[in-house]
């Protein structure tokens, strides 16, 4: 089914997009999932993994590039170890990782390999695209890794990651690895058909999803929690992963990685898995780094002026309609603008750190004088380090 047609729910958008544009699609981030890598308890499947990799050199020959975002480490690295579950505890965690990575990576370079396509691993952490050098870093050497003819093998690097700086999942890290080289098209693979209009455990009438936009927010009535054994994301962080990733245009596919011919008929246009859209224009390299954020350092609320003029007009984010601040941060830092609602409406670099913030709250920029010792920019957040997420 599609949500774009009227059943059980209203439309999601008025005028569907046509599936066989996804062929014109020539940068593609595959993320596939711990569930179709492994077997319970007992470490990768080859078999898989080389069905999989047959698929991706069918898109290099066909002169698409693809960026390839594999889980599975851990749960290598737990049948390496005997282990029956995934652990709880960080440092177990890490060492699970740090085991099941060599296996992993071994799996991925020999199946490509047979192919004649050469591969790197890059592992990353949520600080790599936090700070603004280390983005541009990660986003030069993917880049040049690419025009090499190089498919990146990206995981998250759990053998270092902490609570705090760690993705949480894999879907994210894929949503963000798109919009880092601007992907045109990310694909999540799964082991499930897609988005489904109810929770298949209590419903047997169930049906999937075949289309909407990813900003649509029908679409968290459809999703649950749940995550598999040996994996950490479930239909949650799908959903949230494909409106990451649409803030640089890139249409997001989540499919059933088992599928026949999945990736070909993906990007061939076919009805497979759930197709979340991209409508709105994608954000420059900057602003898209600055909308990326996860853990942006403070919060600055806005009153319903400050926050219509953010949204409606982009102007720049004043002083003069500061509610409060909340968090510590310093000049550069992201942070994020909420409106009285509630809703996070923005994200973008402020100009001065939090003291000197909560001293300028409902002040008019030409009053700065009389609060600060030293005056910078006449405001809060400038339009042009401003990324506008409604």
């Amino acid at each position: 089914m599609s949500v774009n047609s009227r059943s059980s729910q209203e439309k999601a958008a008025e005028t569907p997009f046509d599936r066989s544009g996804l062929g014109q699609a020539s940068r593609i981030v595959v993320k596939v999932g711990s569930a179709l890598l492994t077997r319970l308890g007992a470490g990768l499947e080859m078999a898989q993994i080389e069905m999989l990799c047959d698929q991706i050199a069918g898109l290099a020959r066909g002169q698409r590039e693809v960026i390839l975002v594999s889980s599975g480490a851990v749960a290598e690295g737990c049948a390496r170890l005997g282990w029956a579950q995934r652990p709880e505890t960080v440092h177990e965690l890490q060492a699970a990782a740090a085991v099941g990575q060599m296996g992993l990576a071994q799996a991925w370079e020999s199946s490509l390999g047979r192919h004649a396509l050469s591969t790197a691993m890059v592992m990353l952490t949520h600080e790599d695209l936090a700070d603004r050098q280390r983005y541009l870093n990660a986003r030069a050497t993917l880049t040049q890794l690419i025009s090499l003819g190089v498919i990146p093998v990206i995981n998250e690097n759990d053998t270092v990651a902490t609570e705090e700086i760690r993705f949480g999942d894999n879907d994210t890290l894929a949503a963000m690895v798109a919009n880092l080289v601007e992907a045109d098209l990310l694909i999540i693979l799964t082991d499930v058909e897609g988005l489904m209009d109810g929770d298949p455990q209590t419903h047997v009438d169930v049906k999937r999803i075949s289309q909407a936009a990813a900003a649509d927010t029908r679409l968290d009535g459809f999703v649950g929690a749940s995550a598999g054994a040996l994996g950490r994301g479930g239909m949650v962080t799908k959903l949230r992963a494909a409106r990451l990733a649409a803030r640089s245009g890139a249409h997001t596919v989540i499919a059933h990685g088992r599928t026949d011919q999945v990736l070909p008929q993906i990007v061939e246009g076919r009805d497979v898995g759930t197709l979340l859209t991209a409508q709105e224009l994608p954000l420059t390299a900057r602003k898209r780094w600055i909308a990326g954020h996860l853990r942006p350092r403070g919060t600055l609320k806005v009153d319903a002026g400050a926050a219509r003029a953010l949204v409606d007009q982009g102007v720049s984010l004043l002083a003069v309609g500061l509610l409060a601040v909340e968090g510590e941060f310093r000049r550069g830092d992201v942070v994020r603008c909420e409106a009285p609602d509630g809703r996070t409406i923005a994200q973008g670099l402020s100009n001065y750190d939090s003291a000197e913030t909560r001293r300028l709250i409902g002040v008019r920029s030409e009053d700065f004088p009389r609060h600060l010792e030293m005056v910078g920019e006449p405001e809060l957040v400038h339009r042009d380090n401003l990324a506008v997420l409604v």
